[in-house]
């Protein structure tokens, strides 16, 4: 039987048809071999944006890879997936993930126009490429693309693929995702958007940079009355409502995802710290929730004041050069760090003071020695100490060491009370004599003030290198009850699914007994009340605290607590040089140690008495202003030996006979 032509050609084009079977299904299977694995995007969680604010709740900083906000799509207005859908993708919800009139309605645009002008790609293709593909554009691409949509189509729901979709897409201006155009273009959430502002966020698709309303409105409003329109074509809004979107003025009001240079200092130690607990990419790209301790308005609230009194310390010298400053502030009772300032303006330097500078404490430090005598009973409330000319071994062989009071008088026999009072640097030496260098360097070791010390009675003076951070920590243990809290940034973290993952928790360490803490926390108010910082009592509230200054008056401390919090100021210059003559911590750091405290309203109670104290009747000799009568807090269980100080005084040259004096 002899083949017709007709016969031959059915026979060919069966064959033809076969044989483009057989290569398609060839390369389906080629290319599935090689495909990725889209079992991931069931569990969709791209990278997001962490934010971190102040104990107000107010952000601070957005820490990010991509900035993106996922937000679900029951979130978002029906309107904006309806841009978007009318834009993108109008068959979406007809198609299995790859559209072909749509890819063949784009080759013909493309034909006419001679250059790609349409693109074929469907939503679900879209979703492909950006999570699952390369850039790249080629066919091979395109054909795994287009095998990997459909496979999608088949594994998820609509809302599925939408949901990855609307918060993948780059829209612009380092936005990703519709949540972040929001914020981005128009500083309010997806779902606040009106219908003007979702079509222009959805026509930013194909071309973000060009569209960007922020550098070209122009062509961003056309773009949007393209979406408009489309949406009107498919049915989703009516002529009507489509003409007025489309006349709406276009009103940006961009969010500034920049740090809050307020706190720049404060979210510098914020990251070091969280990096070591999450890593570096996980907290760029975790969407976590931090609530820090920063209390932004009790600075803001304090800084004009703080600057004031900065400027007329070179003021006083006729200079122009502002010093810097360090103020660390601490909640006694939570530890949280309300404040921390590392220096006169984040912008300008970077250097953050209150953490990494080491800088002499003068007699800021000498509390701590007072405590220590106290504590090991080598000294009591009611002791007489003699302060007199000293002369000590040199750090050299064959030399001497005479430490002077910053007057260079001495006042002879006088009370433990007064000799802190009035910063006597001769008591200071003699008392960390009597305690010996190791036993100075545990109680500074366990203050978490330095590893080592330099093995000379310097120390006594302050000589040696502290942060302000670590003598503010250090002095919160005399309004803790003898236990130093250690300071905490972060109060609490969530995860981008919104569970607790992190919850600050006091940690406090004992250092001293409740009524050592009493004893101190009740001579460091007679500093306040009579001695070198004076200057607090403006606050109004009991306060307590002690000046440091250093030789030449190159740094001034005050460092004061109340019941409530523990402050501590260092003004000074980076490059050691004077302040000027008499800018001691209680002309120069105190002032602003007190317009930060005068920024919050300070509780009226007085410091706690513990059980184990109770009060004796004492009367103090005041050199130049005669007796005063004092209750003096004692420990129970001890008696009180001495109740008046007499009125004796060194002989001018006498050599040194006693380290303390009782009757």
């Amino acid at each position: 039987m002899r083949l017709t032509y007709y016969h031959a050609s059915l026979l060919l084009l069966a064959a033809a048809l076969v044989a483009l079977g057989t290569i398609l299904g060839g390369l389906y299977l080629y290319f599935r071999l090689e495909l990725p694995d889209i079992s991931a995007l069931k569990n969709y969680r791209p990278p997001a944006v962490t934010v971190v604010y102040d104990r107000e709740g107010h952000p601070l900083a957005y820490w990010y890879r991509e900035r993106r906000f996922p937000v679900p799509l029951s979130r978002m207005p029906s309107y904006l997936i309806q841009a978007f859908v009318a834009a993108e993708d109008a068959r979406f919800y007809e198609h299995p993930g790859i559209d072909l009139l749509s890819i063949l309605r784009a080759l013909l645009a493309d034909i006419r126009a001679r250059r790609v002008v349409q693109g074929g790609s469907t939503i679900t293709q879209q979703v492909a490429r950006a999570l699952l593909l390369s850039p790249e554009r080629t066919l091979t691409r395109k054909i795994r693309e287009a095998i990997l949509a459909w496979r999608i189509d088949k594994a998820l729901t609509k809302d599925e693929i939408l949901n990855i979709y609307l918060n993948q897409i780059y829209l612009g201006a380092g936005a990703y995702g519709v949540e972040a155009a929001a914020l981005t273009y128009f500083g309010k959430h997806v779902w606040e958007l009106t219908l003007p502002e979702a079509a222009l966020i959805a026509g930013l698709t194909p071309a973000p940079s060009r569209f960007n309303p922020l550098r070209h409105p122009r062509a961003a409003l056309q773009r949007r009355a393209y979406v408009l329109r489309r949406m009107m074509e498919e049915g989703y809004i009516t002529p009507e409502t489509a003409q007025a979107a489309e006349k709406a003025p276009l009103r940006l009001h961009p969010l500034d995802f920049s740090p809050d240079p307020r706190a720049g200092y404060f979210l510098q130690v914020v990251r070091i710290r969280l990096e070591r607990m999450f890593g570096r990419r996980r907290l760029d790209t975790g969407g976590y929730r931090i609530y820090t301790s920063l209390d932004l308005s009790w600075w803001e609230r304090a800084r004009p004041g703080v600057f004031k009194a900065l400027q007329a310390i070179p003021a006083r010298h006729h200079r122009k050069k502002l010093p810097q400053l360090a103020v660390v502030c601490v909640e006694n009772r939570s530890g949280s760090l309300r404040l921390l300032v590392g220096g006169r303006d984040y912008q300008e330097s970077q250097f953050n003071r209150a953490v990494y500078a080491r800088r002499p404490p003068g007699s800021a430090l000498k509390p701590f020695l007072w405590a220590r005598a106290l504590e090991d009973d080598l000294l009591r409330p009611d002791s007489l100490v003699m302060d007199e000319p000293v002369v000590l071994p040199g750090a050299e062989p064959h030399t001497f060491w005479r430490p002077r009071n910053f007057d260079h008088h001495y006042l002879g026999i006088i009370s433990l009370r007064y000799a802190l009072v009035e910063s006597r640097n001769t008591v200071a030496v003699k008392i960390a004599r009597a305690l010996g260098i190791p036993e100075v360097e545990e109680t500074l070791i366990d203050l978490r003030l330095t590893q080592r010390l330099p093995h000379n009675l310097s120390v006594a003076l302050g000589s040696l290198g502290v942060s302000p951070l670590a003598l503010t920590r250090a002095y919160t243990a005399f309004p803790g009850g003898g236990e130093m809290i250690e300071p905490h940034l972060v109060a609490v973290i969530y995860d981008r699914d919104g569970r607790l993952i992190y919850r600050a928790s006091p940690r406090r360490l004992r250092v001293f007994s409740p009524e050592t803490a009493y004893v101190m926390t009740f001579f460091l108010k007679e500093v306040v009340r009579e001695g070198t910082g004076r200057c607090a009592r403006a606050l109004g509230v009991p306060v307590a605290g002690k000046t440091g200054t250093t030789d030449r008056y190159q740094d001034a401390w005050f460092v004061g607590f109340t019941p409530a919090y523990t402050c501590g100021v260092w003004v000074g210059y980076d490059q050691p040089r004077s302040l000027g003559r008499w800018e001691t911590g209680g002309r120069a750091a105190c002032p602003v140690w007190l317009a930060v405290m005068k920024a919050l309203p300070q509780p009226s109670q007085d410091f706690p008495v513990p059980e184990g104290i109770t009060f004796v009747p004492f009367r103090d000799r005041v050199p130049g202003r005669g007796t005063e009568d004092l209750w003096l807090p004692y420990p129970e269980g001890k008696a009180p030996e001495i109740r008046e100080v007499p009125p004796l005084r060194p002989r001018r040259g006498a050599p040194l006979k006693w380290l303390f004096w009782w009757r």
